[in-house]
């Protein structure tokens, strides 16, 4: 079955409006995640097992769906979090994204394998703007990004803290998916059959890693896996001091993406940090970990009067940013959510999803009883299964 954008009503009918039109590798890079996929595909089903519990009669005409993250005002609860290599999904990519992000007035979260320099998303949107880092090895690499974003005017910076390695992507193993692709018998064949992708690709806007193309050639001129990249370019030797003296650097609005534990929870206040995403990178990293929904609670209990407590990953539904908000969540974030929608359709498909997600929590917090995103709490959560 042929889709089309307008009937496009949900994660999942974007996700196969997506697999239409990309290339295989491609589409599975997005897709994909690590080893048997089980904490990927638990992101999500956790929250099945929790209710909400509504109420009624509360007067629910008006609705404020607007939360403050690390010191920025969002217009939605859930924001577009940080994803790499964007303009191979979709030629316009990031430019997309940041477009359709300002016209919900939701966060834009940039990640350092991004596509469009830093500059020019600075310029072309004035509402927040959120610049996802990895600690490289090369130092003066590290700092020119810092630098960049700073530069650029982005509010917050986000040091991810789970890929000291890569995790073991075995879609892209299969695929033979790299940064840029590579042209094989196989791929040239998937290539062939998705023709609007390839002629986009081969004839456009020349694909690069455009904030690390002046220091590494891998990702940009010399192809390589996204896991290799990490395992290869990635600083193993990241420690809390480190991230302590970045956010000195930084200066400003300071987040770690990727905590999972109270422990390290605890730490991240300890060093001063505004924000946290509870994250295990859309589950492409450690198989086998929890989900971050079953973690938000414990963690929110710990350090959620001391920091932003911020759910990433899983989203699919409005339903699942009211639990993951009143589990103790200060809003959510999501990659794929909105991936999807960018290779199905561009800036289009962006704004598709966005509406799509903020439809469905308008909708709910009538259905709960609730005017605002801080009336909803604990009391509001019925737990299957712990």
């Amino acid at each position: 079955m042929f889709r089309q954008l307008k009937n496009c009503h949900n994660v999942d009918d974007l996700r196969l409006l997506a697999k239409q039109r990309l290339p295989g590798p491609i589409f599975h890079y997005i897709d994909g995640a690590a080893d048997d996929e089980v904490t990927y595909r638990r992101n999500t089903s956790a929250f099945e097992d929790c209710d909400l519990v509504p109420n009624v009669l509360a007067g629910v005409e008006n609705i404020d769906m607007s939360v403050t993250v690390m010191g920025q005002k969002l217009d939605l609860p859930i924001f577009c979090s940080p994803t790499a290599l964007q303009r191979l999904f979709h030629h316009d990519g990031e430019r997309a994204v940041a477009k359709a992000a300002e016209k919900f007035g939701t966060m834009f979260g940039v990640s350092a394998l991004g596509t469009v320099t830093l500059k020019e998303i600075g310029d072309i949107i004035s509402t927040p703007k959120l610049f996802q880092f990895y600690f490289h090895k090369d130092r003066g690499l590290n700092d020119a990004m810092v630098e960049r974003a700073q530069a650029a005017n982005f509010n917050a910076l986000a040091l991810t803290v789970d890929t000291i390695t890569g995790g073991n992507r075995e879609r892209d193993l299969y695929t033979g998916f790299t940064s840029p692709p590579k042209l094989t018998l196989k791929s040239l064949l998937s290539f062939a059959i998705h023709p609007g992708w390839a002629l986009n690709y081969f004839f456009g806007e020349a694909f690069e890693l455009a904030e690390l193309k002046d220091f590494v050639q891998q990702g940009s001129n010399v192809s390589v896996s996204i896991g290799d990249y990490f395992a290869n370019m990635l600083d193993q030797s990241m420690s809390w001091s480190d991230a302590e003296a970045l956010k000195a650097r930084w200066g400003g609005p300071f987040c770690l993406k990727g905590i999972m534990s109270v422990a390290d929870a605890k730490k991240a206040v300890d060093i001063g940090a505004d924000a946290i995403m509870i994250s295990n990178h859309g589950g492409r990293q450690l198989d086998g970990s929890r989900s971050p929904f079953d973690q938000i609670s414990e963690i929110s209990d710990a350090v959620g009067d001391k920091i932003d407590v911020i759910l990433d990953g899983g989203i699919r539904r409005g339903t699942h940013v009211l639990k993951a908000i009143a589990a103790g969540a200060k809003a959510c974030s999501g990659g794929r959510m909105y991936l999807y929608s960018l290779a199905a359709a561009g800036q289009p498909g962006v704004e598709k999803a966005l509406g799509n997600l903020k439809a469905e929590i308008q909708r709910d917090m009538k259905l709960l009883g609730v005017t605002s995103i801080s009336q909803i709490d604990r009391n509001m959560l019925r737990y299957r299964t712990r």
